[in-house]
């Protein structure tokens, strides 16, 4: 096996400046083809959300394409099941693979089959398939690179969950996607922990007046706020320190079970839940399967967030390092209790910031990782 150069101690080559491009929110449309930044490297960036994958094949953040976090094996006769159909449908709605004689289906499909989140489970549990999804929704082939995130739990976890994940996905593999035959070969596989690719973002932003420190110059904290861990890390002078970051089995799926409490047979897990906790106030409404009518969650969802914000905080501040001068607060749950949350660490003296686009921005810092690892690569040979 090729050696692994270690992801835990990231070069400073991966924070090349770019020119700004849009924070708006993506909206999944035809998959993009590769743009990568180095003539004929393909770089497949995975973030493994547990409500969603984020993946992406260039650092434009409006093109970062989102995958529910869903997986379901099933038999290769009902993965088989839509090619009847007339017109071509949304590869998103339409995921399934056939993969060493089995099949999978991936997202929204896998959902309507009865597949969950997998809340509770290893990130490396379906990684494979959740990667070649990816792979061929962005109709990659032959040689490409892969770099994702993974929770950093403890040194120990991290190092035994990273040695799995790579010797999964390191070599060659063939698959079926969507009834065409596909071959990969994943030669290069970085991992990192979970939130770090968002400080390689933040830190390649071209700069504003005060609003964001040189971050390799000050002890920064990132607080990725996902739904199955919050992700805390200490990195001082861009350099990750590895005693002092944490994983906690705390996130969003603790706050959708507060909210699924206060509606007669929600499900936490459900996909519709989650995304009408995370609409515009006054469009917040949720019918459970089997109800006469929708509950409006706007009559109680103030109160709740404002609760699980103090909560978040209490937990960071109890970890967070005196030394830290600047919080960078990402991920989905970054982003949704931003306005409370950025409130108490003013309150403690804290400066927090929020990486933009939230949601995005590890898969693109994994990105401009993988880039930077490809650049010095083929500056030594």
């Amino acid at each position: 096996m090729t050696d692994q150069p270690s992801a835990a101690t990231p070069m400073n080559a991966a924070a090349i400046p770019m020119n700004r491009v849009s924070a708006s929110t993506p909206i999944n449309a035809a998959p993009p083809q590769p743009l990568a930044g180095i003539p004929g490297k393909k770089i497949l960036s995975i973030d493994l959300g547990r409500t969603s994958t984020k993946t992406c094949i260039s650092r434009e953040s409006n093109n970062v394409t989102f995958v529910s976090a869903n997986v379901k094996e099933m038999s290769m006769e009902q993965v088989r099941g839509g090619v009847f159909e007339a017109r071509a449908t949304d590869p998103l709605m339409d995921l399934w693979l056939e993969y060493q004689g089995n099949g999978y289906a991936v997202g929204q499909l896998a959902a309507d089959f009865g597949a969950n989140l997998g809340v509770g489970q290893s990130k490396v549990e379906s990684a494979l398939i959740k990667v070649l999804a990816c792979a061929g929704y962005f109709k990659l082939k032959d040689d490409i690179s892969v770099v994702l995130g993974l929770p950093y739990l403890s040194q120990e976890q991290f190092e035994k969950e990273k040695a799995q994940i790579i010797s999964q996905l390191n070599g060659p593999h063939v698959m079926n996607f969507r009834g065409e035959s596909v071959s990969l070969n994943i030669n290069k596989v970085w991992v990192m922990p979970e939130g770090y690719g968002s400080l390689l973002w933040c830190e390649a932003q071209p700069k504003k007046a005060a609003a964001m420190p040189d971050l390799t110059k000050v002890s920064v904290a990132i607080v990725d706020i996902g739904h199955q861990t919050t992700d805390c890390l200490m990195v001082d002078n861009f350099r990750f320190a590895r005693g002092a970051s944490k994983s906690e089995d705390f996130g969003m799926s603790k706050f959708y079970e507060l909210v699924a409490a206060e509606i007669e047979g929600a499900d936490s897990q459900s996909l519709s839940l989650i995304a009408a906790v995370n609409r515009a106030k006054g469009d917040r409404f949720y019918r459970p399967r089997g109800a006469s009518k929708p509950t409006n969650l706007d009559d109680f969802l103030p109160n709740l967030i404002e609760m699980f914000s103090r909560e978040i905080c209490n937990r960071v501040l109890a970890w967070l390092p005196e030394r830290v001068t600047d919080v960078i607060l990402t991920g989905g749950g970054g982003e949704f209790f931003w306005e409370d949350v950025q409130r108490l660490l003013k309150e403690a003296k804290i400066n927090a910031h929020l990486a933009s686009p939230s949601r995005q921005a590890n898969a693109l810092g994994q990105y401009i990782y993988g880039e930077a690892q490809l650049s010095n690569a083929r500056a030594r040979t």
